[in-house]
């Protein structure tokens, strides 16, 4: 009978997500032969080692990698926050980051291809993270990353590990780093008031429109009433019009003129921000098992 080795399981369990001992049952019951373990585990488990790929990942981490005029933001997803202080999990987000700012792939597909080794599991990136899924017992996900490369300096800043910016400069890296933890502080959408997407400025002058409807007020008042509220949306949202978070009686624009800094763009990431969770009705769900048992009564 072949030997059975730790790497052999190993590479079972990345292929599968199935549990460790399983892997070495089925290598075992196959003889060594991988493909006839896989064809075994998925007839056993039927779906249940893929299911965790279909867990919603609304918690994880933003990390990022800067050298020189390079430099990548990414945010890998998990589903509890539990798993975002596990140290395989952070190590695998920290070398995504840094593979992104390497190698330049042109999406979430091409980052898994590329060479990477963690915790037995290999030889991609993608290997490492079903390799994880199986080990940690929980789906992640590589979600988006931006790669910035050759328009200037720059600079990073990680809230934490739930919020992480990057930010394009010429200038002076002290003065970009501010405005890089000023943009996770304040969560502007654009550079300028000109740079707002339209139909962010469309649902602002909806709403706008409908308090000023609700006012009573003649239509002449009404229709300055919406655009002053549309102005004062387009200065707050906008970063070079916000009010600096170090020194309030200036704005970003007229700080970073003062330090001889110009910012040519940004890149903010929230963790889970659009994803939608699931909120889990823990009364409904005791309810359910008590008629549940009081049917099988």
């Amino acid at each position: 009978m072949a030997a059975i080795t730790a790497s052999m399981v190993a590479e079972l369990r990345a292929k599968t997500d199935a549990p460790m001992m399983e892997c070495k049952k089925a290598l075992t019951e196959a003889e060594g032969d991988m493909a006839k373990a896989e064809e075994l585990l998925r007839v056993k488990l039927g779906t249940k080692a893929g299911k965790a790929a279909s867990r919603v990942t609304a918690e994880g981490v933003v990390a990022a990698s800067v050298e020189g005029t390079t430099g990548a933001l990414l945010e890998v997803n998990c589903e509890t926050d539990f798993v975002t202080k596990n140290d395989s999990f952070l190590a695998l987000a920290n070398a995504a980051a840094e593979l992104v700012a390497k190698h330049n792939p042109a999406d979430v597909a091409a980052l898994g291809s590329l060479p990477y080794s963690q915790d037995g599991f290999g030889p991609t990136l993608e290997d490492v993270r079903k390799g994880l899924i199986g080990k940690i017992g929980e789906n992640m996900t590589f979600r988006r990353f931006k790669r910035l490369s050759g328009g200037g300096q720059v600079a990073s800043y990680l809230h934490g590990t739930r919020i992480g910016v990057l930010v394009e400069f010429d200038g002076d890296t002290t003065a970009a780093k501010d405005v890089a933890m000023h943009v996770a502080a304040m969560k502007p959408v654009a550079l300028t008031s000109a740079d707002v997407p339209a139909e962010l400025i469309e649902k602002e002058r909806s709403v706008a429109t409908a308090k000023a409807a609700e006012s009573g007020k003649p239509a002449d008042i009404a229709a300055k009433m919406i655009e002053g509220s549309v102005q004062k949306y387009l200065k707050e949202v906008s970063l070079f019009n916000q009010s600096f978070v170090k020194n309030d009686k200036q704005t970003v624009e007229q700080m970073l003129k003062a330090a001889g800094t110009t910012v040519k763009g940004f890149t903010l990431y929230v963790v889970g921000e659009g994803i939608e969770k699931k909120v889990d009705d823990f009364a409904a769900e005791v309810a359910a098992q008590v008629a549940a048992a009081k049917g099988a009564a």
